[in-house]
């Protein structure tokens, strides 16, 4: 497809998007809740032909050298297909908020005053690796009422084919338009800088995936952008706290999986508990192969494990999203200090403090300037599904419109209304 080709396309998909949109704001949370539920059904029917499918992209990624977490994001295995058909479900159970009036208040001149929440219209999504962002996007889509167009990345086409083609079969079961949901089936990278910079079809853009791209977005787009640039998720181990607690939590957080932007990437520990606590976690990241890159303090503390895994921080460190076993761990003097820290170095994604210390915890949730902040739980946690959004379409960063996961409320837009009877203004 050559440029000329990709513009005229693209500009097709908008459209069709754009007239998409008007049917689903008009449709009722019941047909909406149908399609949802269609599309949980018929993902899980078709399983086997969705692996199948997806293994050619996973084989394809290998022969092309793709780095492992990135091969290890494209996977799409029978625990990741049953979570978003259960997200798919859940948003189909929820309350829905289209057309909601809030805060309807009775002003002097006897007009009646609320907003009314409505659908944003058209999103664009950019993604890369995750197969499952599709049915993510796409069931978020549907519940609020709006229309999409997902452009996921080219080496993930194959799968993303497969799981669109099962959305369109959904929302026409549902007698809803099928370019509600439309995948961009070129990997031109045309497509997106067509996609950023058409605000008549496309009212924002989420990208989703690595720094350098969603930089790029973010320069040269002409639609808002919601966005977030990376995850140095930070845990916090504070005196007083559980070190059983701490130790789990921290193990979670790095070892549950590499990948995720919410896996932690940096630990800081209060001085007063780190030799307590520091040799019994760096013994199960030495075990899991877990590369630790330590301040002067923690090496010291460390050392006695004469791992090869333990090598001195830069000051680089303290910045890195690893997504990979490796993690920076610091000593801090106490509260203040690890505070400061995050706020410096964090990306002011997810942030946690394990403690006993209620006033220190509730003082880590009001100063730690990020999307999530979390009191003796893993950063882990912080996505769609787990808070009950029943799905996410990205974590924001950004501290306009929406922050954090990304479900229905930050797919939608607030508007005045006024309710009279006949007042006029003198």
């Amino acid at each position: 497809m050559n440029a000329l080709n990709v513009a005229e396309y693209m500009q097709t998909l908008g459209m069709q998007a754009r007239q998409a949109s008007y049917a689903m704001a008009r449709s009722d949370a019941a047909t909406r809740s149908r399609a949802l539920r269609a599309l949980a059904a018929l993902l899980r029917a078709n399983l086997p032909a969705l692996q199948d499918e997806n293994h050619k992209d996973i084989a394809q990624a290998q022969a092309a050298g793709l780095a492992v977490p990135l091969v290890d994001r494209l996977k799409l295995d029978a625990k990741t297909l049953e979570t978003v058909a259960l997200g798919c479900e859940q948003l189909a159970a929820m309350p829905d908020i289209i057309g909601e009036i809030t805060a309807l208040r009775q002003q002097p001149s006897g007009i009646r005053v609320g907003q009314m929440r409505v659908p944003i219209g058209v999103f664009g999504m950019i993604y890369e690796s995750r197969p499952n962002v599709t049915i993510e996007a796409a069931s978020l889509s549907i519940k609020s009422g709006n229309a999409c167009i997902l452009r996921g990345g080219s080496e993930a086409i194959a799968s993303n084919k497969a799981l669109a083609r099962l959305v369109q079969e959904a929302l026409a079961q549902a007698q809803l338009p099928e370019q509600a949901v439309q995948l961009v089936q070129t990997t031109d990278r045309e497509a997106v800088g067509q996609l950023i910079t058409m605000p008549q079809y496309v009212d924002v853009i989420i990208p989703r995936g690595g720094k350098g791209l969603i930089e790029r977005i973010s320069r040269d787009a002409r639609v808002p952008v919601i966005k977030h640039l990376d995850g140095n998720c930070h845990i916090y181990v504070d005196d007083p706290c559980d070190l059983d607690m701490a130790v789990r939590l921290a193990d979670n957080a790095k070892t549950q999986k590499y990948s995720p932007c919410n896996a932690m990437e940096s630990l800081l520990v209060a001085r007063s508990v780190a030799l307590h606590f520091l040799p019994r976690i760096g013994a199960i990241y030495a075990a899991k192969g877990v590369e630790m890159r330590c301040d002067a303090q923690s090496l010291a503390l460390l050392g006695p494990l004469k791992d090869a895994s333990l090598k001195s921080a830069t000051e680089q460190d303290w910045y890195e999203e690893y997504l990979a076993p490796i993690i920076s761990i610091k000593l801090v003097e106490g509260l203040d200090e690890a505070i400061a820290h995050i706020n410096q170095y964090g990306s002011h994604h997810t942030d946690a403090i394990v403690t006993r210390d209620h006033m220190n915890a509730q003082r880590f949730l009001r100063e730690v300037d990020s999307a999530s902040v979390m009191v003796n739980a893993s950063p882990r946690f912080a996505d769609g599904f787990e808070y009950g959004l029943g799905a996410e379409i990205g974590i924001s960063t950004d501290k306009f419109h929406a922050r954090g996961p990304v479900g229905i409320e930050g797919l939608t837009s607030l508007k005045w209304v006024v309710l009279g009877n006949g007042e006029i203004r003198s």
